[in-house]
This record gives C-alpha cells, sequence and structure tokens, in this order.
C-alpha cells in the first residue's frame, strides 16, 4: 500500500519540478511575468496547508505540497525582483491580509480542518489576478504549466496515506481551479488570435 503511495508522490514531486524549472527560467529571460501577488499569496498557504496535512496524517502525500511551497517562495520573490507583474488591486492586498491571518487562526482553533478549508479559499481566490491577467493577456503564462500541476495535484490526491477534507481538499481545489484556467486561457487565445 505504501509503495503505491510513494510512486504517486514521486511522480507528483517530480512534475513539480517539471513545471517550476521552466517556469522560473521563463521568469528570469523575462517572458512569463507572474503575478507578484497570486504567488505571495499561494506561498503562504502552501506551506501553511502542507503543514497542516502533516498534522492531519497525510505522510508522504504531504511531501509535494511542502516542495512546491517552497518553490512557490522562490518565484514570489523572482516575480517581484525582475517586476513582472506588480498591478495591485485592493481585492489582492484583502485575499493576503487573510492568508496572512489564517495563521494566527489555525493557532488559537488548533483545527487543521478549518485551517486548510479557509487557505484554500483564499488559494482558489488568489488565482483573481492571475485570470484577470491572463484574461487581458492569454499568453502570458504557459498552458503546460498549469496542466502539469492539475495532474500532479490528482497524483498528491493518490499519494496520500489520510483523507480527509484537511488532506484532500487543498489538492483538489488547486487542480480544479488549474483545469478552468487553462480553459479559459484556450478560449481567450481563440478570441485574441481571431481578432489580431
Amino acid at each position: 500500500m505504501i509503495l503505491y503511495k510513494e510512486t504517486f508522490v514521486t511522480l507528483a514531486i517530480v512534475l513539480t519540478f517539471v513545471a517550476f524549472i521552466p517556469y522560473i527560467a521563463s521568469i528570469l529571460k523575462g517572458t512569463v511575468k507572474p503575478h507578484v501577488f497570486s504567488w505571495a499569496i499561494w506561498s503562504i498557504t502552501t506551506l501553511t496547508v502542507f503543514f497542516a496535512q502533516w498534522s492531519e496524517g497525510a505522510g508522504v502525500g504531504a511531501w509535494s505540497t511542502g516542495i512546491s511551497g517552497c518553490v512557490t517562495v522562490l518565484i514570489a520573490v523572482l516575480a517581484f525582483i525582475k517586476h513582472a507583474d506588480i498591478t495591485i488591486t485592493r481585492s489582492d492586498w484583502i485575499f493576503f491580509i487573510l492568508a496572512i491571518l489564517s495563521l494566527p487562526l489555525w493557532y488559537v482553533t488548533s483545527d487543521p480542518v478549518w485551517t486548510v478549508v479557509i487557505l484554500t479559499s483564499i488559494d482558489v481566490m488568489a488565482f483573481v489576478p492571475t485570470v484577470r491577467k491572463t484574461y487581458i493577456m492569454p499568453f502570458s503564462e504557459p498552458i503546460i504549466f498549469f496542466a502539469i500541476f492539475a495532474l500532479r495535484d490528482l497524483l498528491v490526491i493518490l499519494a496520500l496515506e489520510h483523507y480527509s477534507i484537511a488532506t484532500v481538499l487543498f489538492p483538489a481545489s488547486i487542480s480544479i481551479s488549474c483545469i478552468l484556467l487553462i480553459t479559459m486561457m484556450l478560449y481567450r487565445r481563440r478570441v485574441v488570435g481571431v481578432n489580431a
């Protein structure tokens, strides 16, 4: 049982690097311009969810989330340094503040389930700046990056050692959000391509 879980998590970790390495290279070249607040929020939420999943017995299934959280911090820093997309709205600040406030909430409630529910909601809302940006500039993000993450999060779910709201909600929501973002990007690319 554990062996196939480790296989799924190994594949998820490999996909994490397969997605992130070219994405980081594209940021450094200036061809991809990630939204700094989306990535800052995703950094906070992903690392916090990793600790919540770990405390809920996710086991090896949480490893990919932890690695992803660390690399997400790097992308947030690169987005800031490279001035990728620093258009920040009032709603971006609200999501960022909510992400930060979730940490004391977990401490006060001692309940990782509520923390994961709140952080997953914030993480999904953190897609808003990226959705707004890619709606206007549908070629500003690589579709393959989000496709890999949709698949990766499905593998994360398969790798979990314990299934609960605290362990499944986050990767399931991220996978669905990536699929929806890809769908919008494909639609907008077709519209922009026709009107170009």
